[in-house]
C-alpha cells in the first residue's frame, strides 16, 4: 500500500502538522488503526508529563551521610547511615579492601 503525507490538526494546540508517509507505514506495521491526535511537540510534552524526564540528572539525588574512613581517616560521604561499631571506607579504600577479600 502506498502512503502520502497528510496534514492533521493537533487536538491540544490546534497547530497543523504532517503525518508523513513513513509514519503512516510505521503505524500500519505496528497495527495502530488511529491517526495521531497530537503534534510531535504536544506528544513529547504529554509523554514528559506522564513519565517525567527519564534522564539521569532528573532522578532524585540520593541522600548522603558524612563519615570518616576507617582505613585512611579521610572525611567522606556514603549513601547509607553509618552504624556504630561498623567500619566505613572512602571509595578508594573500599576498593582496596574489597579486592583483598
Amino acid at each position: 500500500m502506498s502512503f502520502e503525507d497528510k496534514s492533521l490538526q493537533c487536538s491540544d494546540c490546534g497547530a497543523t502538522f504532517t503525518f508523513s508517509a513513513e509514519e503512516q507505514e510505521f503505524f500500519q506495521a505496528k497495527g495502530y488503526t488511529n491517526e495521531p491526535k497530537r503534534c510531535p511537540s504536544c506528544r513529547a510534552a504529554r509523554k514528559a508529563e506522564r513519565y517525567g524526564d527519564s534522564g539521569y540528572e532528573s532522578r532524585a539525588r540520593r541522600q548522603m551521610f558524612p563519615a570518616v574512613c576507617a582505613e585512611c581517616g579521610k572525611e567522606t560521604e556514603v549513601p547509607f547511615e553509618p552504624r556504630q561499631g561498623r567500619p566505613v571506607y572512602c571509595s578508594e579504600c573500599y576498593n582496596k579492601v574489597r579486592l583483598n577479600r
